[in-house]
């Protein structure tokens, strides 16, 4: 984009942005751009030869393109490329004092006010940084991106009404429709708020808008997907993965849908696909053979389990999904029940025993292994955990424990995967499930 003002724009609301990577949605916006910008300490010129080609100002941002050790390779304000010295530049951290003396000369300039206010949030002095934006704005300084910068500090707030506000009034400034940031992050505190309908009709503005742009897709795939609509966010993984083939997040939110649509063989598609892009992708070694173990693939599901555990030695769910693949499979050529003991230990360990499926599945080892009194009181915690609507269940598993018999995969299909499972999905980064069942990508 050539227009100077559109360059200054988005690169205050990326500054912005980046001060709040630990939401997707924001970082969607972010990767769009190469690295934080740079401030200048002082007024510098920028010559070819003898040649004057722009005026760096004190205060002004500055793209960094590559980092040279002593110095930045830039682009300006007005779009020229240089070489700036480390000596004259500071990260945004270290700006605040550079335009508070700006402010002291020019205090009706709200430009000012919202370029301090970015140093006031990467120093985590979070009201000042509204102050300032406030200040800007009543000063008259009334571009979009001033509003669509305040909106992702209300968000990163909890002020989610505000954000909304602010990112439509960004919005219906932007007479050029120019940036498509505001819908994004306007789309993420939808997401937040469970609004799904809402934050698909922004998505699907900014596809109109860009319709080349993966994240777009991938994001639209997951308000359908939390919405209920898995074909929908099938179609949309697809489109995300044919615009960036190596996307490995939408392949792994792609093949966890195909697992919720019992479509085993193309999870395990997805997921290998991941794995050939990543190989040490624990996650995907556990997602894959979970699926093959559906498709009665038991061998390859047990490798599979055994690789994620020996490339992450925390991850309690692979541990606790080989428990149950022991328990379960009923064959002596995959290992005994003390080593389905064995993992299913470490998974409650590593959880503190504080999950419910752990305790379910140790309970079911022990019982494997002919420890009925020990897998009785496992299984009495598991009951005791339940919530209402799954105690039947849990009492139907106790009493095959009191009659001495082990635990039968009959009983459980259709019911035991829900019955000690947090069914729970954050918006946009979902937390590791606590049952048998494959991870969700945490990049969803």
């Amino acid at each position: 984009m050539s227009n100077p003002k559109y360059r200054l724009a988005r690169t205050l609301a990326l500054l912005a942005t980046s001060f709040f990577l630990g939401s997707l949605f924001a970082s969607l916006v972010m990767a769009q751009e190469s690295s934080e910008p740079v401030v200048a300490r002082a007024q510098m010129q920028l010559q070819v030869g003898e040649k004057l080609v722009d005026t760096i100002e004190k205060g002004d941002l500055l793209t960094v393109l590559e980092d040279r050790g002593d110095t930045y390779l830039i682009v300006t304000y007005n779009g020229h490329r240089g070489v700036v010295e480390k000596v004259n530049a500071v990260k945004i951290i270290e700006s605040a004092d550079i335009y508070t003396e700006l402010i002291q000369k020019n205090p009706t300039d709200g430009r000012l006010f919202t370029l301090r206010a970015s140093a006031w949030w990467a120093l985590k002095q979070h009201q000042k940084a509204l102050d300032d934006f406030d200040r800007a704005i009543k000063l008259g300084y009334d571009a979009p991106h001033a509003y669509s910068s305040r909106g992702m500090f209300h968000a990163a707030m909890g002020d989610f009404d505000e954000a909304i506000q602010d990112y439509t009034t960004a919005l219906k400034r932007d007479k050029e429709k120019e940036d498509f940031s505001p819908l994004l992050n306007r789309a993420a505190v939808y997401m937040t708020l469970q609004k799904f309908p809402d934050a698909i009709a922004d998505y699907d503005e900014v596809i109109q808008r860009k319709p080349d742009l993966a994240s777009a897709y991938q994001q639209r795939a997951v308000a359908h997907k939390l919405s209920g609509n898995l074909e929908k966010a099938v179609a949309d993984f697809d489109k995300a993965i044919e615009l960036s083939p190596k996307n490995v997040s939408a392949l792994m939110s792609r093949g966890f849908v195909h697992f919720q649509q019992s479509d085993h063989k193309r999870a395990v598609e997805d997921f290998a696909a991941v794995i050939e892009i990543e190989p040490r992708a624990a996650a995907a070694y556990n997602n894959r053979g979970f699926n093959l173990q559906k498709l009665g693939k038991t061998t390859e599901a047990l490798a599979d389990y055994n690789k994620a555990i020996e490339l992450a030695p925390d991850y309690a769910l692979a541990y606790q999904n080989k428990a149950w693949l022991l328990i379960t499979a009923n064959d002596p050529q995959l290992g005994n029940a003390s080593v389905a003991i064995q993992a299913a230990t470490k998974a409650g360990e590593l959880n503190n025993f504080a999950i419910i499926s752990d305790l379910a599945a140790m309970a079911a080892a022990l019982a494997a292994d002919e420890q009925f009194e020990e897998a009785i009181g496992w299984q009495e915690k598991v009951l005791e955990m339940a919530p209402e609507d799954r105690k039947p269940y849990a009492e139907k598993v106790l009493a095959l424990y009191q009659q001495h018999e082990p635990f039968d995969p009959k009983l459980a299909e259709g019911d035991a995967e829900d019955a000690a499972t947090d069914k729970t999905e954050a918006d946009a980064k979902p937390e590791p499930p606590t049952a048998k069942k494959p991870s969700e990508s945490e990049d969803e």
